[in-house]
């Protein structure tokens, strides 16, 4: 496996990083920390022009039919600009849901727009006491009619459509709801990260399209894009913790103390080796994953859907995904703290900008489980496997 980028995908990752520079840099990033959306027409019409929406979906409903692998390179160029817009949300998550979940009408209704960005949604997967719980939701569909509530809901505000989990048919459903119909209600959640949009969905007999078979239960397809996000969000981590240290190396070679400039110090100097050993540590893992859940679905059907002697593939997504928020989630969070520690006192103004990769940093911790819990998870996944084998 060649964790070296291809020729195409420097050529993207320069673009896009290029496009942010001077479409969205910081002054940006910091007029969108007060607004819900998170974005502006304007710079979400811009990506989609860069054709980067529309990646992860197939070619004949308008898009690149390219890989998490390529996705990752947009993701890791955002968290180096910790940029706030839905890209994880919509282009990530939502898409592949339709992928996993929807049938080929679902597809062909919603993927073009999604591809193009004259549509955005979201994923709303988690609900209120119920940590990263998702496979047993207390929202139900009644009827034809959803009620229930998810919290914590990633670009709730700027999405045109929401993909929420429900219990029927004595299973786990997923319905594409419009964000205006009746019945829906979407507010804001401020948290401590002005740059990762979130809100609260409540669902009161409210409308909604069953993606996929009537009575076919979603669990396993759910669980592959719940992979596929966490991946994305780790690269995405990825990006701002590099930035947060290239921050911290920079400002040490100025920053004079005793006539000497700071990075001379030994203890500097071991912050910054032990955040750049973390963060390569945490690349390999990243992409890594993005390479597993990419090769789970080679041959597909232009969906997520595994081939019939895929399932191998399906489990190392799985355990490649988990081991990688596992260590990211922690690793990446000292990265920022780290970064902060070099800059001093500086660093905890709102005026400097590394306290926003490290509020960054501090959300991709607990997003969809902490470390602790994805290390009983891997614990779960490997000791059963090391019994056998011993056995």
């Amino acid at each position: 496996m060649d964790f070296e980028l291809s020729e195409e995908q420097e050529a993207l990752r320069r673009t896009v990083r290029r496009f942010l520079a001077e479409r969205a840099p910081m002054t940006y990033v910091r007029v969108m920390l007060d607004d819900d959306r998170g974005t502006t027409d304007e710079v979400w019409r811009g990506l989609a022009d860069l054709g980067v929406t529309g990646l992860l979906v197939p070619e004949d409903h308008g898009g690149a039919g390219i890989g998490m692998v390529d996705v990752g390179v947009v993701l890791e160029e955002l968290g180096r600009a910790v940029h706030p817009g839905p890209f994880l949300s919509s282009a990530v998550a939502a898409v592949s849901t339709v992928l996993a979940v929807g049938s080929s009408a679902d597809r062909g209704d919603l993927l073009p727009a999604l591809a193009d960005g004259s549509m955005t949604a979201t994923l709303a997967l988690l609900e209120p006491e119920r940590r990263a719980g998702w496979r047993a939701p207390a929202t139900r569909l009644e009827g034809d009619r959803l009620s229930g509530t998810k919290v914590m809901v990633p670009d709730a505000v700027a999405a045109d459509i929401v993909l929420v989990s429900a219990a029927c048919d004595g299973g786990l459903g997923v319905f594409a709801v419009d964000a205006r119909a009746g019945g829906v209600r979407i507010t804001p959640t401020p948290t401590v990260d002005g740059t990762r949009k979130h809100g609260t969905v409540v669902l009161d007999g409210a409308p909604g399209r069953r993606l996929g078979a009537r009575a076919t239960d979603a669990t396993d397809a759910v669980a592959v894009v719940v992979d596929r996000v966490l991946a994305a969000l780790v690269v995405d981590g990825l990006g701002a913790a590099e930035a947060a240290l290239e921050m911290a190396v920079a400002y040490a070679k100025e920053r004079t103390q005793f006539g000497r400039p700071i990075g001379s110090f030994q203890a500097v100097q071991h912050l910054c080796a032990d955040m750049l050993l973390s963060l390569e540590l945490g690349r390999a893992g990243a992409y890594y994953a993005l390479w597993a859940a990419d090769e789970a679905n080679a041959g597909g059907t232009g969906g997520l859907e595994p081939t019939p002697d895929g399932s191998a593939q399906v489990a190392e997504a799985h355990r490649a995904a988990t081991m990688a928020k596992a260590f990211a989630g922690d690793a990446f969070f000292r990265i920022g703290a780290n970064a902060i520690q070099v800059f001093g006192g500086i660093g905890f103004t709102w005026e400097h900008d590394v306290h926003l990769f490290y509020k960054r940093l501090l959300t991709l911790q607990q997003a969809y489980g902490t470390g602790t819990e994805h290390l009983e998870e891997l614990a779960d996944l490997i000791l059963p496997s090391v019994s056998s084998a011993n056995g």
